[in-house]
């Protein structure tokens, strides 16, 4: 027997395994002990790792779409060929946009999705791109574009040197972290009260987080901007303010806080005035602290004004860049910054239908099925979606359904038939995590600690099967009316050679696809490091704690941190017509995350999906007694796009007047209770969280 090492792909966590292989069997999966992040930490989900690459139900040759509906196996050779006879013949008949393309979020945890999707999308020229960051994150990532001048500059907290950390709508407990790198969250938090710190946890459910934290604070859905904006104005109020250096927007943000008092905002948010007051003092008064929010904060109606808010309390109270605050993460790939850049541009175009302005580059998912419905010139005709299952995990999911029904043609790039898959004509599967690279090219950038890992492919692939970079390229090839058969390896040279001009080194000639990609990026990075070193280091190069890095880390104009941007402070008003608006006494939907799920495309993982049923609705006990519903009854629970049926399941960790259902499952979906035409103004992100629904017994 022998062991292989490798980062486990299934969560932002980055853990290390230890792989036990018998010949080309995988024996055992456990946590690396050795290795420099994780320690040997490991979760359900990077166990199943042998599950999942043994899994019968995963695709491992191309599918074709038969006449009467049925998928019959074909040749790469075959495969390529109908697509290249009917894609570009769509694009030339009507245009470029006539072809939309959707990622999903399994692309993050791929070097070929990452490095070679956007290949693709540049050939296919197309401005419908839709991915499942306008369904949780771009709210986080525009305010930190507004203030920052980059999407990817999202300070993330200092876990292990914190002493007061404030947590809003995240539960790492069970996420193992979002848009925060961190394996074993939950010893990380433990570590910080057995030091003497504190643990803040404000969320309308007791989750597994709140659980571990010293405090946790009720709060009702969307009210988490009030909630913040409270704090600055007991900040500003009580003089309790210590900036730091390289902010513009001080006494504007004071200004706008003026109105938005404990008192003024607790109606809205549940939270007691004194407690409000009381957490604001805390925070200042700890020796470091650090204020976090995740996807509670970003899928509601106040996502990017939420997420402005978080960095403005962490810079108002000095803890902003600072060891044991918030700070900036410094990956391997990265180089250090010059302190100015041209900031956040959004808009460049927009949705043709909705008139949705563009962000990152993409299209809000919310816009998708009108798009494909709506006829005239740019009608989305043609769909490439790689590695997404977006009619179970974006809004009013029936709606899509129908729309992508309606179809001419699909291409999936995915290793599972599922509900969206189930509708292309050609499915094109991709190797086996342990038969290929992988290097957390995107989630070293959130890391609460700046280490490096490269895990090589534990197993061969089957003869005959390409990488999925190959399979991307020669897409991209049809695309750009070069045909199936062109020179792929040519193309890989190209690639190679402009990600290698960027990062101002030569590409190694030895090497092919993305991880000749990742070692120029290395190589021009920050520590100067190669491939070559991090194979020669299975467990990982530790490369220290975070570092202030204000103002070299900055892409703004000014070159200094905005903290008052003008497209978040115009939408303060919105915000003061929230705080007006009376409660409707209505029952609202808020969603959940469990340890053993990652969105919808692990749910039917045979040992994740063990155990009792998690597709409930959680229900306070007061609220049943008020609707007649009892432990284990059918609830029905509607909104304006649909209705589902599933188990009630009576618990104290939900606040009355709220119901929790989880996203992804197609039996229970709880998307199709969420309504495409409730995004967040800012970004067009889903609003996920805060959903007027009925609650009926079945």
């Amino acid at each position: 027997m022998t062991t292989a090492y490798r980062t486990c792909p299934f969560c932002e966590a980055t853990c290390g395994l230890a792989i036990t292989l018998e010949g080309d069997r995988v024996a055992q999966v456990r946590g690396d002990a050795e290795d420099v992040f994780s320690k040997g930490f490991v979760c359900p989900k990077g166990v199943a790792l042998k599950a999942f690459h043994e899994d019968p139900a995963r695709l491992r040759a191309p599918l074709v779409k038969q006449p009467d509906g049925s998928f019959a196996e074909a040749t790469w050779e075959d495969a390529f060929a109908l697509i290249a006879e009917r894609l570009p013949a769509i694009q030339a008949e009507h245009g470029r946009d006539a072809v939309g393309a959707y990622f999903g979020n399994p692309s993050i945890h791929n070097l070929d999705g990452q490095l070679y999707g956007r290949v693709l999308l540049k050939a296919l020229g197309t401005k419908n791109l839709f991915t499942a960051s306008t369904v949780d994150q771009y709210p986080k990532q525009a305010a930190a574009a507004h203030m920052f001048g980059a999407g990817t500059l999202v300070p993330v907290p200092d876990l292990d040197r914190t002493d007061y950390l404030l947590m809003l709508g995240a539960n790492p407990a069970a996420s193992n972290g979002s848009l925060m790198t961190a394996p074993d969250v939950r010893g990380r938090l433990a570590a910080i009260r057995a030091r003497g710190g504190r643990v803040v946890v404000v969320d309308p459910r007791r989750t597994r987080s709140a659980k571990l934290a010293d405090e946790h604070l009720w709060i009702r859905p969307g009210g988490d901007a009030l909630f913040l904006f409270a704090l600055v104005h007991v900040l500003v109020a009580e003089g309790l303010t210590t900036p730091g250096d390289h902010l513009d927007g001080v006494e504007v943000v004071a200004s706008l806080a003026e109105e938005f008092t404990p008192e003024a905002v607790e109606p809205a948010t549940g939270i007691p005035a004194a407690t409000t007051r009381r957490i604001a003092r805390e925070l200042a008064a700890a020796p470091r602290a650090a204020v976090y929010g995740r996807i509670g904060t970003t899928t509601q109606a106040f996502g990017t004004t939420a997420s402005w808010l978080v960095d403005v309390v962490n810079a108002l109270t000095g803890n902003l860049d600072r060891p044991g605050g918030a700070m900036f993460p410094l990956p391997a790939t990265s180089k250090r910054g010059t302190g100015t850049g041209r900031g956040a541009r959004f808009g460049r175009w927009t949705s043709r239908v909705r008139e949705a302005p563009e962000v990152f580059g993409e299209l809000p998912v919310a816009c998708l099925a009108e798009e494909i419905e709506t006829p005239g010139d740019g009608r989305i005709r043609a769909m490439i979606t790689v590695a997404g299952n977006p009619l179970v995990s974006t809004p009013n999911s029936e709606r899509l359904t129908a729309a992508f029904d309606s179809l001419d043609f699909m291409v999936s790039l995915d290793v599972y038939l599922n509900e969206t898959t189930r509708r292309a004509d050609v499915i094109l599967p991709a190797p086996s995590h342990l038969e290929r690279p992988h290097y957390d090219l995107a989630f070293y950038g959130f890391a609460v600690r700046n280490v490096a890992n490269y895990s090589p492919p534990v197993l061969d692939k089957p003869a005959g099967t390409p990488d999925e970079w190959e399979t991307l390229l020669r897409l991209t090839a049809i695309a750009a009316g070069a045909g199936p058969d062109a020179d792929i390896g040519a193309l890989d040279d190209m690639v190679a050679a402009d990600a290698a001009a960027r990062a101002g080194v030569e590409p190694d000639p030895a090497r092919r696809g993305p991880v000749r990609i990742v070692d120029a990026m290395l190589r021009g990075g920050a520590y100067g490091l190669s491939i070559a070193d991090l194979e020669a280091a299975p467990h990982g190069i530790d490369l220290g704690p975070l570092e202030p890095r204000l103002p070299e880390v900055l892409r703004t104009p000014s070159g200094r941190v905005e903290l008052a941007p003008p497209a978040l402070v115009a939408d303060v008003d919105r915000l003061h017509a929230a705080m007006a608006a009376p409660a409707n006494g209505g029952m609202v939907l808020i969603g959940r995350r469990h340890l053993r799920s990652n969105n919808s495309w692990m749910n039917e993982l045979g040992p994740l999906a063990n155990g009792p049923n998690r597709c409930t609705a959680l229900v306070n006990p007061a609220d049943a007694e008020r609707l007649g519903l009892a432990d284990g009854d059918t609830v029905r629970v509607r909104s304006r796009t649909g209705a589902i049926e599933l188990p009630a399941e009576l618990t104290d960790d939900l606040m009355p007047g709220v119901v929790s259902i989880p996203h992804g499952w197609e039996h229970a979906n709880s998307n199709v209770l969420a309504d495409e035409q409730l995004v967040e103004p800012l970004t067009g992100t889903a609003i996920l969280n805060g959903i007027p629904v009925e609650l009926t017994p079945a």
